[in-house]
């Protein structure tokens, strides 16, 4: 009875890990599709086929919308991940919400404010020249040598 016991314990321990990986495989799943979505349009209005491209772009839609079903389950599930001290801006902060295009004082997207472990936020890998960066309870891409924002994830974390 002692060993039964430890063994339903010992997989209801297991659940949960397997469940988190398999969001996270979903996630790279979804982004996956998301990318041969974007290949396939783009190789569709290379050969003029813009009914074909119609119908891509739909699938891109509904792929995306699935990568962010399933990034905001697995954010809902591990919601102490995304909570974080209160953030502190440099000097003369005063919290405004960005949109891409947006220019940054170099003070805004210092080191100190760097996202610098995005994978275990699940955000993407930043292109050669731009950083992640904490804004306030957002998440913002940055361009370091123009300071223009990419990228935006407005109450990103609570």
């Amino acid at each position: 009875m002692r060993k039964l016991l430890l063994a339903a314990l010992a997989a209801s321990t297991l659940v949960p890990v397997a469940a988190q990986a398999q969001s996270a495989a979903e996630v790279r799943h979804d982004r996956r599709e998301v990318r041969q979505g974007q290949r396939e349009v783009q190789r569709d209005l290379r050969r003029g086929d813009y009914r074909e491209a119609r119908e891509d772009r739909r699938e891109l839609r509904e792929d995306r919308r699935e990568l962010r079903e399933d990034w905001r389950d697995y954010r809902r599930s591990h919601r102490n991940e995304y909570r974080r001290p209160a953030y502190r801006g440099p000097r003369g902060y005063q919290y405004r919400p960005v949109a891409v295009g947006y220019r940054f004082q170099p003070s805004y997207y210092a080191r100190n404010y760097w996202v610098s472990d995005y994978g275990r936020y699940r955000l993407g890998a930043p292109a050669r020249g731009a950083q992640w960066v904490r804004y306030g309870n957002d998440v913002v891409l940055v361009n370091l040598r123009t300071g223009r924002v990419l990228q935006v994830y407005n109450g990103f974390f609570w």
